[in-house]
């Protein structure tokens, strides 16, 4: 049995599963934890690998190994391949100023077209430019800028500081993929090429950058012979582990949602909802982002105390607009539409439409009409979308999947949970030894086709029209 690994090293965690290169099957797996917070020292991913690895019971039966991990983490190194300082993660707010710094300097038109983006505080570029102002003494001595999964990779096949490895500090064997750079702020997902007018812009100096290798292609082979490929960002690996294809969209209902498609056509959308990002698999993968997706329901079933199936089965007693309830479901602000400081607001209340279905429906609805508008961005952006994959803790629930069909217009398909980034690694690393992609089957809960209902939609619509976040 041949047998190949992916990884997903994630803000809280290192997961790795190892598979059957054949089928596909689960073989083994292991995880560890990450450190919590917004900064952290790259030490303590590398360490969790190690040891996610040996639970996983290590790589010495494995022929291949790919890395899948979160994006646009600022690892900084010197000349001598030592982290200067704990790296910032997306999820650091800090240079919130910098990204309009940025577009300022570039035109929000500008900036947009050539990387795909407009600048946020997640992404890489801002971070630099922090750097750079804030603390001038470590961005002089950056002689190399990685990303968390790229410098795993690289650290893996026994590249590091002089003396904690086992091939020394060439940076210049640094290497990445197109999905995982183009979240930097200062790469062309179109070209893959870098941008080194912005790279020099925030930094001061354009140090060494991960060459870009391509899908199928290896990006390391370490002294025992194992190759690694060139691993992902997180949303490219998890459109891999369920095997979504263009004209495919990937709605993910965590604690905040994603909305992404696998497409043919790069987006440059100077708006901000519209992340111009590169799929693993060579072509495009546009994302919208919200702040309020699963939280939602959990704050539904707290109040009526329930659990989130029973509110499911409440919200199908329902019947669809919720008999005129609307949900606008911004409990932490929301990021699009762009409403920072904006709070939940509920409309459409009567004496006679006030019960926990209509109620719970409302919620079910509003959350899904937020992606929904994610959805439509796509759309209005030439963005073909056929079908949608919905994963997450929530999409699970029946009346997720039942009311996703009605608010998107489009057939659901519910995956079984697993580790979709890991898998969409372990895809990469199998791709190695067969040439192409391997043809694993995906275990799907179930598949739902109804149509589209655009009074829920419209009413969604007629309530945001008139929402004030004050």
């Amino acid at each position: 049995m041949t047998l190949v690994a992916g990884v997903d090293s994630s803000t809280q965690s290192c997961k790795v599963v190892i598979r059957d290169l054949e089928t596909g099957d689960l073989v083994r797996q292991g995880t560890a934890r990450h450190p919590e917070g917004t900064e952290v020292n790259p030490d303590a991913w590398w360490l969790a690998l190690g040891e996610a690895i040996a639970n996983a019971g290590g790589l010495d039966d494995v022929s291949a190994i790919s890395i899948g991990g979160q994006q646009h983490g600022m690892v900084v190194l010197d000349e001598d391949g030592r982290v200067i300082r704990p790296a910032l993660l997306w999820n650091d707010t800090r240079s919130a100023p910098e990204a309009t710094e940025i577009a300022e300097h570039f035109g929000a038109d500008e900036i947009a077209r050539v990387t795909g983006s407009l600048p946020v505080a997640s992404f890489t570029s801002t971070k630099l430019l922090w750097l750079r102002k804030h603390e001038p003494e470590n961005a002089a001595r950056v002689a190399a800028v990685a990303l968390p999964h790229d410098w795993l990779s690289w650290r893996l096949a026994g590249f590091g500081p002089a003396g904690d490895s086992e091939r020394g500090p060439d940076l210049s064997a640094l290497a990445t993929d197109a999905s995982d750079a183009s979240g930097t702020g200062y790469f062309t997902p179109a070209t893959n090429e870098y941008v080194p007018a912005v790279v020099e812009f925030v930094l001061g100096h354009v140090p060494v950058l991960p060459r870009i290798v391509a899908p199928g292609e290896v990006a390391h082979t370490t002294t025992a012979g194992l190759v690694i490929a060139c691993g992902a960002g997180d949303n490219a690996a998890a459109a891999l582990g369920v095997g979504a294809g263009s004209g495919d969209v990937v709605v993910s209902l965590g604690t905040s949602g994603t909305v992404f498609a696998v497409s043919e056509t790069f987006t440059a959308d100077s708006t901000g909802i519209i992340a111009g990002f590169a799929s693993a698999s060579g072509s495009a993968l546009p994302l919208v982002c919200t702040l309020n997706a699963a939280r939602v329901l959990d704050s539904f079933a707290r109040l009526f105390e329930i659990t989130h199936d029973e509110l499911g089965t409440v919200a199908l007693e329902s019947e669809p607009g919720a008999e005129g309830i609307v949900l606008l479901p911004f409990f932490e602000g929301e990021r699009t539409p762009n409403l920072p400081e904006a709070k939940a607001q509920i409309s459409g209340l009567t004496l006679g439409n006030h019960t926990r279905a209509n109620l719970a429906r409302a919620a079910i609805e509003g959350m899904l009409c937020g992606l929904g508008a994610g959805l439509d961005a796509l759309r209005a952006a030439g963005v073909i979308c056929t079908r949608v994959f919905l994963v997450g803790g929530a999409a699970g629930n029946p009346a997720v999947s039942h009311i996703a069909a009605e608010v998107f217009g489009l057939p659901i398909i519910v995956p079984a949970p697993g580790e979709y980034v890991a898998n969409g690694a372990a895809h990469q690393a199998a791709a190695l030894i067969l040439g192409q992609s391997p043809a694993w089957q995906l275990d799907v809960i179930s598949t739902t086709s109804r149509p589209k209902v655009e009074a829920i939609s419209i009413a969604y619509a007629r309530a945001l029209s008139g929402f004030s976040a004050t």
